[in-house]
């Protein structure tokens, strides 16, 4: 019944802001929270990435001043602001969670380690892995990545508002045509923006798939648990 026993699933910060334009849309966050726990009593075993960018983007901070570690460091705090967001959206749905940050900041988090995500996963909680890879230069994307190779998780689920990959953007162009599945190959070679090349490279030599779908459609994260065809798959 379920394709995919346990999995990465990658969230934007952005669309955390739901009609909002900054900060965290709480009808957005319950949405996500409920979406979640649907497919937890199902048995699988979740960890999760989100991003930071509803609150600050350390990139575009180098724009106005910011000294790009410093700016990058921001960011890393903002995914730790959304991550206790969505643990305690979770503990309210009646769904254990448990926040880990790769830089330390206890109490507000446990110390990262693969070893203690993949305990949480297989104790029946959450693993929302915060804080980015703790490094300044790597992206939220990179970060789930890796978190996605570390935990061994069967498939990298890159939840957006868009629900797929297209030729090019389909808020922009019209005519923009919508893969079903794509390689990683022609991902590089289409120069399609599915996820920076760092996190794209390390999912395609580790051969870690990736569905990106639509993840403010509710019930959409269940359809792709249970294999149906939605999104599009990125695969070697």
């Amino acid at each position: 019944m379920i394709k995919y026993k346990r999995i990465l699933l990658k969230l934007s910060g952005e669309s955390l802001m739901g009609e909002k334009q900054y900060g965290i849309d709480e009808k957005r966050l319950n949405e996500y929270a409920l979406q979640i726990k649907e497919i937890a009593e199902m048995g699988v075993q979740i960890g999760i990435v989100i991003g930071g960018g509803n609150i600050f983007r350390g990139l575009s901070g180098t724009s106005k001043g910011f000294d790009r570690v410093k700016g990058d460091q921001m960011g890393m705090l903002a995914t730790v602001i959304n991550s206790l967001a969505l643990s305690s959206a979770l503990e309210a749905a009646g769904i254990k969670s448990k926040v880990l940050t790769a830089v330390r900041m206890e109490p507000v988090g446990e110390f990262y380690s693969n070893l203690k995500a993949v305990e949480t996963m297989e104790n029946g909680q959450i693993a929302i892995l915060s804080a980015g890879t703790g490094n300044p230069f790597f992206t939220t994307d990179t970060g789930s990545s890796l978190r996605g190779i570390e935990i061994k998780a069967d498939v990298m689920l890159k939840g957006t508002r868009v629900d797929g990959v297209y030729t090019a953007d389909p808020e922009k162009d019209p005519d923009a045509v919508k893969f079903d599945e794509i390689t990683f190959d022609e991902v590089y070679n289409r120069n399609l923006k599915v996820m920076d090349l760092t996190a794209a490279t390390m999912c395609k030599e580790n051969n870690l798939p990736i569905i990106v779908f639509d993840m403010d459609t509710a019930g959409n994260l269940k359809k792709v648990i249970l294999g149906e065809k939605i999104g599009t798959l990125v695969h070697n």
